[in-house]
């Protein structure tokens, strides 16, 4: 922190983001409150310089959260901008009011000594790379599509319990075009009926579905139906209805945003022009690398590049871990020892290392074994495979450091030794 003569201090808002300034002997040089928006924002950045009278660089800003209009356009007026998590900074609110105390301007005051004192305790902020940052939002996007697509599929099968069970007994995955468009044939057990076995066919064969053929399909479809009451049936094709046009159109837009991180993968695989043009990863070598280890997807790659691209070009196994959640968290105090689950992680980051070792387990004899000896020593599924995650953490960070790809052989050849 010695390279900092002022440090500003930024509680942000969703209308008015207060802002506090202090000298390097934590004396408060000048605070004010400035409006969300393009003009606020620059006001804010304008003020920031004629208060302390110093080049950006000079200035250190604190502020909780890593991302977003503030944190973009501290950093692109050249201003060193440092992130607090929201818990760290309820403890250092701590020295100025023990009572417990909160108020924007103490906030405000407290994020700027903070960093002045212990700024080892702040996370400095990177710009990211477009692609990168292209890249987090599509990874979102398809996440976000995905938990819609499994609410409206569940909304679907409770209806259909209601009144056609047999459509389930056909398929069970409402995800899949063919099994709406059957419905769409045959949506009631009368209609079922009297729809001829050559149109079914038609349907299985456009969508080259052949685990059944059209026989089998209507025979399970013409079932005795379920007892229901006068306009239960009515209503439920009518809520159906507008269920499967909805996964219609989701189902479009997820191929689109699986394509969106298709191309943008790619882009950050290839190598750059120049120096300048790099992508936010040291080397475009780092995508081929992650994406040749055991487990890794898509949506897994995608997640790890724009997520947590800032510990990757470190090489931080240990920020990695934690970000994750499969680093435990200790309690010892005395003959005390306590060792639980870390609660505090990247979401994001959680479910994507967690469905990666779930794959790992599936495809790779090495994370097998090691989930199988997990097991064994008696841990659960979950705790298992954050074991399994951990390892693979560990040696993708290894991969990364001596730039080479994942080699199966090798890895079998040194889980035997």
């Amino acid at each position: 922190m010695d390279m900092f003569e002022y440090f500003a201090g930024i509680d942000w808002g969703s209308e008015t983001h207060q802002v506090c300034v202090v000298d390097s002997a934590g004396e408060v040089s000048a605070e004010r409150a400035f409006g969300h928006g393009g003009a606020g924002l620059a006001e804010m950045a304008a003020w920031i310089r004629a208060r302390t009278n110093a080049e950006p660089r000079a200035v250190g800003v604190a502020i909780e959260i890593p991302h977003g209009p503030v944190v973009e356009t501290m950093m692109e007026r050249g201003f060193t901008v440092h992130s607090v998590n929201p818990k760290q900074l309820d403890r250092f609110r701590d020295r100025f009011s023990p009572a417990g105390a909160k108020d924007d301007r103490r906030d405000a005051r407290v994020l700027a000594d903070a960093l002045r004192t212990d700024g080892h305790a702040f996370r400095r902020l990177n710009p990211a790379a477009p692609e990168i940052v292209e890249l987090r939002e599509w990874s979102r996007i398809a996440s976000d599509l995905t938990c819609d697509r499994t609410r409206l599929v569940n909304r679907a099968r409770q209806q259909l319990w209601r009144y056609y069970p047999q459509l389930l007994k056909v398929e069970s995955d409402l995800t899949r075009a063919w099994i709406r468009e059957l419905w769409c044939l045959a949506p009631t057990p009368a209609k079922a009926q009297r729809v001829r076995a050559a149109t079914v066919a038609k349907v299985l064969k456009r969508h080259r579905v052949r685990r059944i053929d059209a026989e089998a399909a209507l025979r399970i479809l013409r079932e005795p139906a379920v007892s229901v009451a006068p306009g239960t049936t009515e209503a439920a094709v009518a809520h159906i209805e507008v269920v499967f046009s909805q996964l219609a159109v989701i189902a479009q837009q997820i191929a689109k945003a699986y394509g969106r991180l298709d191309r943008l993968s790619a882009t950050l695989s290839r190598p750059a022009a120049s120096p300048e043009d790099e992508p936010g990863i040291d080397a475009q070598r780092d995508v081929e690398i992650l994406s040749s280890l055991p487990g890794v997807g898509r949506i897994v790659l995608a997640t790890l590049l724009a997520e947590a691209h800032d510990p990757l070009r470190r090489r931080d196994y240990q920020a990695l871990r934690c970000l994750s959640g499969v680093a435990p968290v200790t309690k010892r105090s005395g003959k005390s020892l306590i060792v639980i689950r870390r609660l505090a992680a990247h979401n994001r980051l959680q479910d994507a290392v967690y469905h990666w070792a779930g794959v790992a387990i599936q495809r790779d004899p090495v994370s097998k074994a090691k989930y199988a000896a997990l097991r064994a020593r008696g841990h659960g599924h979950a705790r298992a495979l954050r074991g399994v995650a951990d390892r693979l953490l560990g040696v993708a960070c290894a991969m990364l450091e001596n730039q080479t790809v994942f080699n199966p052989a090798r890895a079998r050849q040194a889980h035997a030794a």
